[in-house]
């Protein structure tokens, strides 16, 4: 479960970083040419397979633990400590899991599978654009047209922010998973976790945001 996980932290650094071109000023010139690249280049198409494989075991792992967690208890506790014996979003993981999956589903039916699958099987493909005499699939204008939804954007800014607490809970605890118990390491751990998941949920939200109130060009 830690090990999955960090890998998936992994790709959300990337992601992110990924994403932030939108934000170049340059009518997405950049942002598409960065996702050409990710969706042609073969070790990143060899590494998005492993990504997905790493996702369904680690959705899998969290509905295992949640379930066993709940089995070994078998009731409540006489007296409840709320947050002074756990926080409330390390005690509700199973159910952050389920809206981020809910998520992740919406996520790649609105631009994963018209970039891999578009023309095929009635798939509505991505429009296309060209920069220096080569076409590419002009995701920015795809992002731009789900996102004048208020809607989806309300979806995925709920999305951020349960993906913000399940980091809170499953940054530090990967690393204690894996055998840091120095309290010194621990408390630094959890600044850590904090700042993390924070600032790449703000970073994701913001983007639907900013393309839903026009603060990218378009």
């Amino acid at each position: 479960m830690s090990l999955t996980g960090l890998f998936l932290i992994t790709f959300l650094v990337v992601h992110a970083g990924l994403n932030a071109c939108i934000w170049a000023g340059d009518h997405g010139e950049m942002f598409n040419k960065s996702a050409h690249f990710m969706g042609t280049t073969v070790v990143v198409r060899i590494v998005e397979v492993g990504l997905f494989i790493f996702f369904i075991i680690h959705i899998i792992q969290g509905y295992v633990l949640s379930a066993k967690n709940v089995s070994r208890r078998g009731h409540d506790y006489k007296i409840s400590l709320g947050n002074r014996g756990s926080k409330w979003y390390s005690r509700t993981m199973g159910t952050l899991g389920t809206l981020l999956l809910l998520f992740l589903i919406m996520h790649i039916n609105h631009f994963w599978i018209s970039s891999r699958f578009g023309g095929i099987a009635n798939i509505r493909p991505l429009p296309e654009v060209t920069y220096d005499n080569k076409m590419y699939h002009d995701l920015y204008s795809e992002m731009l047209d789900v996102f004048r939804n208020p809607l989806v954007v309300g979806l995925y800014v709920l999305g951020c922010i349960s993906l913000a607490y399940h980091l809170m809970h499953g940054f530090q605890s990967a690393f204690r998973t894996l055998g840091v118990n120095n309290k010194r390491y621990l408390d630094l751990l959890w600044y850590t976790g904090v700042g993390f998941s924070v600032i790449v949920s703000i970073a994701f939200a913001m983007m639907p945001i900013s393309m839903h109130f026009g603060w990218v060009k378009p």
